[in-house]
């Protein structure tokens, strides 16, 4: 049986040589660990192995797992988030990759403006149009983009995406090159800086790399099988 260590050794062994293979530099990609389901004890192997940055979807399994571990780890909000966990989101995560509508928005930057607070966000664009998937269809984050720069208490660094589920990691790439060439055109159009790309799972993460990918979410190569498995939609629509 592989270790935690073994398998983020693996992982990071993999987003290195997709990073030379694309000519990039291995300094715009960072790992987010997805330990969703996963105990405090597997999350703390995996910061004793050096990774510091990890992904969590449930709010309310966030609130129970973070006090138990080093207050220097870093943690990212990956799966779709209800207004109603708002306020309690905010102080645990310092990037929330699924913002997905503009009431959310509004609503995040209404709480967030009430606590003092500066979010840092990424738009989950819906590029395949899957119904089951949550995000903004790229036509229509296009014409809401003045609404949600107008939410000043939100940053918004970047877009994410989830593709379609696909055995082969090669059938994701066409959705991560839809997601770049939507970034390229929201910072033109909007004469603003998208830096970050969340895309890429542990089946299609080496591809997403090369595609450009900022953030890969990496769960199940890392931690190995769920221990809760959970509904198959609200795994696909959060991360790995």
């Amino acid at each position: 049986m592989t270790t935690i260590t073994e398998n983020l050794e693996r992982v990071r062994s993999q987003i290195t040589d997709a990073a030379k293979k694309s000519g990039r530099s291995l300094d715009e990609i960072e790992l987010v660990a997805i330990s969703k389901t996963h105990d405090a004890a597997k999350v703390r192997a995996a910061y004793e192995a050096g990774q510091s940055l990890f992904g969590e979807s449930k709010v309310q399994e966030a609130r129970a797992k973070i006090p138990e571990l080093p207050s220097s780890l870093r943690w990212h909000f990956v799966g779709h988030l209800q207004k109603n966990k708002i306020r309690h989101a905010l102080p645990l995560f310092e990037l929330f990759h699924g913002i997905d509508d503009v009431d959310l928005a509004r609503e995040m930057n209404r709480i967030a403006e009430e606590q003092g607070m500066h979010p840092r966000i990424l738009l989950e664009v819906n590029v395949a149009g899957e119904g089951s998937k949550f995000g903004f269809k790229p036509e229509k984050l296009h014409q809401q983009m003045e609404a949600l720069l107008s939410l000043t208490r939100l940053s918004i660094e970047g877009l994410m995406t989830i593709p379609p589920l696909a055995e082969e990691a090669e059938a994701s790439r066409e959705f991560f090159v839809d997601l770049r060439e939507n970034r390229d055109a929201l910072e033109k159009e909007f004469d603003m800086k998208l830096p970050h790309l969340s895309m890429g799972m542990t089946n299609d993460f080496v591809v997403a790399v090369e595609e450009g990918a900022t953030l890969v979410r990496v769960g199940t190569a890392i931690f190995g099988a769920r221990s809760t498995m959970k509904m198959r939609r609200a795994s696909e629509m959060s991360a790995d």
